[in-house]
């Protein structure tokens, strides 16, 4: 135990030396303007703005919000080793060790709401693993906890509603994995999280409607236009625009092509334009189930093409290009962090950095703790697992970009599961063993 506790603390403080003070990436510079003037809106989680409104006297910038992050991370994987550790200390040894994976470690420098959600959702998870074979008050409490931390992580990214249900049932129910119970209170868990997301944005916080949601309908008819050579969009183009629709403008590596980036940037700037704006109206909305319903399969090989970028090409992992500037860029002095990017760059071109290895694994956890799924370890396992699967398999119909960070969940999780995985067989073998032979 107290080695576990050392190595955790010793991961916990290479962390803060190698990456501190994190680094303010374009979206977190958004939200964390949001504290000043306290306009809220639903493009990014105003729940990240609140928390980080909490805790940045403790440095303020980045700092506040890394140090949070850090600390959910290696808190989760801390108590992930010491409810390993009380059934076999070398296993446990191996846990802390994992959290130090690159494609984990590294973008915990990177100030971006998936990565405080990972920590979120892994913290929730490990608690309950932690008191998943006791009874009585503590282990009520600490699944409320849970629970208010599952809610928590959908609040800040509403996506990850398709996953909850799984790490709901294992709060709820962390001893065993039962399928039948995690099948039967799916639908009403995934109602309650959409309920949750509208009740907290809109009806207690009152955020700006920025329609995010209409982003990915951009995505897609811009998608389905360039796959079926004709325009879905509800406004007529010049040929010249045209042209550039059904060839150049397509990029299923992000929307962005459409929105900020030449030479289809235009596509927005009509969509917004103040004298017929079209982004957010139900224009925009019919417009898309008329492509979709039209053309099914051009929007399914434009969503595969985006799904198959995501798992298998590489993509975004880092956002570097304020290190050019110091001066704004606090990090940039860390020379931990710079020594450390050389490495990065090495690895990034691996299969350590593509979303699909780590979907792979998932799958395999699951599949190798499946026989287990009646012990604790087997049921942690399995929800955790399967959690991050579900989660990264949501980016494939509602994924607007590709970034590798939008798999870093399902890193997380698969690094988490790992150990217990392993261990699920022993506890299983163990069970059978106290329980004898059956009987003639």
């Amino acid at each position: 135990m107290l080695v576990v506790c050392a190595l955790t603390a010793a991961g916990f403080g290479l962390t803060v030396m190698a990456l501190y003070p994190g680094y303010l990436t374009n979206d977190a510079t958004y939200v964390y303007g949001y504290i000043h003037d306290w306009q809220l809106g639903d493009w990014q989680s105003p729940f990240m703005t609140m928390l980080w409104w909490l805790v940045d006297p403790i440095a303020p910038g980045s700092g506040s919000m890394f140090l949070l992050i850090v600390t959910l991370y290696w808190l989760g994987f801390g108590v992930v080793a010491l409810a390993v550790a009380q059934r076999s200390a070398a296993l446990a040894l191996a846990v802390p060790l994992l959290a130090l994976a690159p494609p984990a470690f590294m973008l915990l420098s990177m100030i971006w709401r998936d990565i405080l959600f990972s920590g979120v959702w892994l913290l929730a998870a490990a608690i309950v693993y932690a008191v998943a074979d006791r009874a009585g008050p503590l282990r009520r409490l600490v699944q409320i906890v849970a629970l208010l931390l599952v809610a928590l992580g959908i609040l800040l990214r509403p996506n990850a509603i398709a996953a909850a249900p799984l790490l709901i049932a294992y709060a709820i129910w962390p001893a065993r994995f039962e399928w039948k119970r995690a099948a039967l209170i799916f639908i009403p868990a995934l109602i309650a999280g959409y309920g949750l997301v509208h009740l907290a944005y809109y009806e207690i916080l009152h955020v700006k409607r920025e329609n995010p949601l209409h982003s990915l309908l951009v995505f897609d008819l811009g998608g389905i236009t360039h796959f079926t050579k004709e325009n879905q969009f509800p406004v007529s183009w010049s040929a010249d625009e045209t042209a550039l629709l059904t060839s150049r403008c397509y990029e299923p590596q992000h929307w962005d092509s459409y929105w900020t980036l030449d030479p289809c940037k235009f596509v927005m700037a009509r969509l917004e334009r103040p004298d017929d704006v079209i982004f957010g109206s139900q224009r925009l909305v019919d417009a898309w189930k008329r492509a979709v319903t039209a053309h099914p399969l051009a929007y399914l090989q434009h969503r595969f093409t985006v799904l198959w970028t995501f798992f298998a090409l590489p993509n975004l992992t880092l956002e570097l290009y304020k290190l050019i500037l110091p001066d704004e860029t606090p990090l940039a002095h860390n020379v931990y962090f710079l020594a450390l990017l050389p490495l990065h760059d090495a690895l990034k071109s691996t299969m350590l950095y593509r979303a699909g290895s780590w979907l792979l694994l998932g799958i395999a956890i699951v599949g190798w703790a499946w026989p287990a799924r009646r012990t604790p370890s087997g049921a942690f396992a399995i929800s955790v697992a399967a959690a991050g699967i579900f989660y990264v398999m949501t980016f494939g119909l509602l994924g607007v970009a590709t970034d590798f960070r939008y798999a870093h969940w399902g890193v997380v999780a698969d690094l988490a599961a790992l150990v217990p995985a392993l261990l699920a067989g022993r506890e299983r073998r163990f069970g059978q063993a106290l329980s004898g032979p059956p009987s003639p």
